[in-house]
């Protein structure tokens, strides 16, 4: 197959190499001239995935109609963009995109001035497109060394899902299909906001038993807001749901978990995102997420309070303290005694 990936960071390049390992036909688009020449250059992302060297099969480039045209198109374009820049990029290439042809978001994250999913703008800018999303625990420095990985599949269309699932698929990158394309997309999404607080309960010095109830709580939020916007819930207890959170809140390679931990140790939004160097998808989520549950009428407590200490200047301590000092609750409310 032949196969274009819009974006060229670590996760777009670490699918780049395993798909060109794969032994597809692959170009690898970066609208950033310094990541191209290094690139180009050094066929490794020194910044992102150093001592990982690219196949010389993959084409890198920076034109945007070579890319989605060139010698008669992809079969499949990838969108590995970082969620704030995926509607331009939509907009961008929508004249270059054939009718049918399937284009896959692997980017985590919602819109902030609409609060839609990352495929709802892709579906908006594209409309003659088959959209998929590919998503679930998965880093890319492991995947680009060939970690076993298993993520899911997830289209309106069955087809689909399932020619994205055979793309990908390979004996250490197992994909699973699904129809819940809002599930799997707002589980990627909110996930990051939960490894946000995942990683300031680190950074505090709080230890197994405070992040399991973040944890444990996080994904009864996201869940609960899922359900009530059309996901099921078996996806937030599958790989894009419960999955990625686990993956996300506990491991180093989390961008959302470290700038958590910076947060955690005292230092401003600000600087932990300076240290970072790259975007945090869960900060960029935080707000459109707390909108969200204001919209479904859904109590998401955990997301209040890092809206509260993102951008409502909350102390950290006082946060957890009065998380914990809420008023008692039944688990799960919905059970009979």
């Amino acid at each position: 197959m032949k196969v274009t990936f819009l974006g060229a960071g670590s996760w777009g390049t670490a699918l780049a190499i395993m798909l060109a390992k794969n032994g597809h036909e692959v170009k690898l688009w970066s609208a950033v001239q310094s990541e191209i020449d290094m690139l180009q250059t050094y066929r490794e992302h020194k910044n992102r995935l150093p001592g990982v060297k690219l196949p010389d099969s993959i084409e890198v480039t920076g034109d945007l109609e070579f890319a989605l045209k060139g010698d008669k198109g992809p079969d499949f374009v990838v969108f590995a963009v970082a969620s704030p820049f995926v509607r331009a990029t939509a907009k961008k290439a929508a004249v270059l995109i054939s009718e049918g042809q399937i284009v896959v978001n692997v980017a985590k994250g919602l819109e902030d001035s609409t609060l839609k999913s990352l495929c709802t703008c892709i579906k908006e800018e594209i409309p003659q497109a088959k959209t998929a999303v590919l998503s679930g625990p998965s880093h890319a420095e492991e995947v680009s060394i060939g970690m076993p990985t298993t993520v899911v599949s997830a289209s309106d269309d069955q087809e689909t899902a399932e020619k994205v699932q055979d793309l990908f698929m390979n004996e250490r990158f197992r994909v699973y299909s699904s129809p819940d394309m809002v599930g799997v997309e707002l589980g990627g999404a909110i996930k990051n906001v939960i490894a946000l607080a995942a990683g300031i309960i680190d950074g505090l010095g709080y230890q197994d038993n405070t992040k399991a109830s973040l944890m444990t709580r996080g994904i009864n939020e996201i869940s609960r807001l899922g359900v009530k916007m059309g996901g099921k819930m078996e996806t937030f207890f599958g790989l894009s749901g419960i999955g990625d959170l686990i993956v996300t809140c506990t491991s180093t390679h989390s961008r959302n978990h470290n700038a958590g931990f910076l947060i955690g140790q005292g230092k401003s939004l600000e600087e932990a995102l300076e240290e970072i160097g790259q975007v945090v998808e869960g900060v960029n989520t935080a707000k459109a997420a707390e909108a969200l549950a204001d919209k479904y009428n859904v109590s998401m407590p955990i997301v209040t309070a890092i809206n509260d200490v993102l951008f409502r200047g909350k102390e950290v301590k006082q946060a957890v303290f009065d998380l914990y000092t809420r008023d008692k609750k039944e688990e799960y409310p919905t059970l009979t005694w």
